[in-house]
């Protein structure tokens, strides 16, 4: 029997230094470096007896943490201008940090590719391209000619006369009567008779449009001061008189 032995496999040095503190929980602006360099070296060592290539980056990295940790071990830290003490570690959590922010947005942009690569690729802009530009082509249009096509296209053209027979049809009809035509006519009898109910012209012909233009012409003559109105003579009655001598 054989045994296969699986080591995770990291990205680089900052992804397996996210590992080791989010899996045992550490603070990331106070790291343990004992500790976690420890766990460096020994993923390192780990991958060493499975001979496996170890890249150059991890094994520099394992060097600056092996740096910080003797740093920290020195009776004498390093100072800054102000006199306050400089954490070794201060460039390796602000290392992680970014990272881990830039790691976050690669996870993103992964979920967001996923989800692009499971829809249809849209593929038919050429064929159409090709389709719009035989339209014009009046020559490639008569070689794909048959009886087939000629049929379709008359069945077609036969649908649309047929659909535009069902259209409604508005016939609009010139009326046979005009205002000034009308002026003429309520002159002509008050030059006859002096005073007339407007009921006369209704009887004189009992068509609608006759005597909306009949009430309109005497409307436009009341306006010109040649005639005037007055009320009686029955319901809806009234009487048309002339105001002065209108002329021949």
């Amino acid at each position: 029997m054989s045994f296969e032995i699986k080591l995770p496999l990291f990205e680089g040095p900052f992804d397996l230094m996210l590992f080791f503190i989010e899996r045992d929980e550490l603070d990331i602006y106070d790291i343990p470096i004992s500790k976690i360099t420890q766990d460096f070296l020994d993923y390192i060592h780990e991958m060493e007896k499975m001979e496996i290539e170890v890249a150059s980056e991890f094994i520099l990295f394992a060097a600056t943490l092996m740096k910080i940790k003797s740093k920290m071990l020195l009776p004498r830290p390093d100072l800054n201008e102000d006199g306050e003490e400089i954490d070794p570690r201060e460039d390796l959590i602000r290392h992680l940090l970014e990272y881990k922010k830039y790691k976050s947005v690669v996870g993103e942009l992964a979920d967001l590719e996923g989800v692009r690569l499971a829809k249809w690729r849209r593929g038919n802009v050429l064929p159409e391209l090709k389709k719009l530009a035989k339209v014009d082509d009046l020559d490639a249009e008569m070689q794909d000619l048959d009886l087939y096509r000629l049929l379709k296209v008359y069945q077609r053209l036969m649908l649309k006369y047929a659909a535009r027979a069902d259209d409604v049809k508005h016939t609009v009809i010139q009326y046979p009567y005009t205002i000034e035509q009308q002026k003429n006519l309520v002159i002509d009898k008050l030059m006859q008779q002096a005073r007339i109910p407007f009921s006369e012209f209704i009887e004189m012909k009992p068509d609608k449009i006759f005597v909306i233009y009949t009430f309109l012409a005497i409307l436009e003559l009341l306006q010109l001061s040649l005639v005037t109105i007055t009320i009686g003579e029955g319901f809806n009655n009234f009487w048309v008189e002339k105001l002065e001598a209108i002329p021949a």
